[in-house]
C-alpha cells in the first residue's frame, strides 16, 4: 500500500515537472526576443527562427534582414500582437480598426489570398514561421509587380503598408509619417544586414557545431 501511494506521488510529481517544462518552452516560444536591435542575439535566442527565415528568402528570393525589419516594424516580434482599441468618449475600449494579427499584422483578406497561393490552409499568423513566409510571398509580389529590389526594405515597407496597386498609384505621397517609419525601416534592415554578416556563417553550422565552436 505504501509503495501504491509512493508510486503515485511520483507519478503526480513527474506530471508536474512535465507540464511546468511545457509552460515554460511554451513561453520561450511566444514570448519576443530580448534584444530587438541585433538580428544575430535574436537568431541565438529564438534557434528555429533563421533557418524559418532563411527558408522564407530561398523561396520567395527575398531578403531576411528586409523581412525581420517588416516583422520588427509590425509587431516587434510580438506573436499575438493586434491594433490597439479606439476609445469610446476616450474612456470605454471600442472596436479594433483593422483585423491585423499576429507577427506581420496580416489582415485577414491578405493572409486568406496568401493561404489560398500556397496551399498553406493550415498556416496560423501567430506562428513565426508561417508569418516570415508571408512576408517573404508579399516581399516577392511586390518585387515583381513594383520593381522593387529584394533588398529595398523602404519600398518594400510602403508596398508592404499600401499595398502593391497603392504603391503603383503613389498614395504614400501625402503620408509623411508613412515615409518616416518606411525610413526607419530600411535603416533597421541595413544594421540588421550588417550584423547578419558576421554571425550568419556560425548560424548556418549545425546545432553540435554551434556548441562547441
Amino acid at each position: 500500500m505504501h509503495c501504491l501511494k509512493r508510486t503515485k506521488k511520483a507519478a503526480l510529481s513527474a506530471c508536474v515537472v512535465f507540464v511546468t517544462a511545457v509552460l515554460m518552452l511554451s513561453g520561450c516560444t511566444t514570448s519576443p526576443p530580448k534584444s530587438l536591435d541585433n538580428i544575430c542575439k535574436i537568431f541565438e535566442e529564438k534557434r528555429g527562427w533563421y533557418k524559418k527565415a532563411r527558408k522564407s528568402s530561398r523561396r520567395w528570393n527575398t531578403d531576411i534582414a528586409a523581412m525581420m525589419a517588416i516583422i520588427y516594424q509590425e509587431s516587434s516580434f510580438k506573436a499575438r500582437a493586434k491594433p490597439p482599441r479606439r476609445k469610446i468618449l476616450w474612456i470605454i475600449p471600442g472596436p479594433r480598426p483593422a483585423s491585423a494579427y499576429g507577427y506581420a499584422q496580416a489582415i485577414d483578406p491578405t493572409w486568406k489570398a496568401y493561404q489560398k497561393a500556397t496551399g498553406k490552409g493550415g498556416a496560423d499568423r501567430n506562428e513565426f514561421g508561417d508569418a516570415v513566409d508571408f512576408i517573404g510571398w508579399y516581399n516577392n509580389r511586390s518585387q515583381r509587380q513594383n520593381k522593387i529590389a529584394r533588398s529595398d526594405a523602404y519600398n518594400l515597407y510602403l508596398a508592404y503598408h499600401e499595398g502593391q496597386g497603392g504603391f503603383t498609384k503613389r498614395s504614400y505621397k501625402k503620408k509623411q509619417w508613412l515615409k518616416d517609419i518606411a525610413t526607419g525601416v530600411g535603416k533597421r534592415a541595413v544594421r540588421y544586414q550588417t550584423q547578419l554578416k558576421k554571425c550568419e556563417k556560425k548560424l548556418n553550422r549545425g546545432f553540435f557545431r554551434r556548441l562547441f565552436f
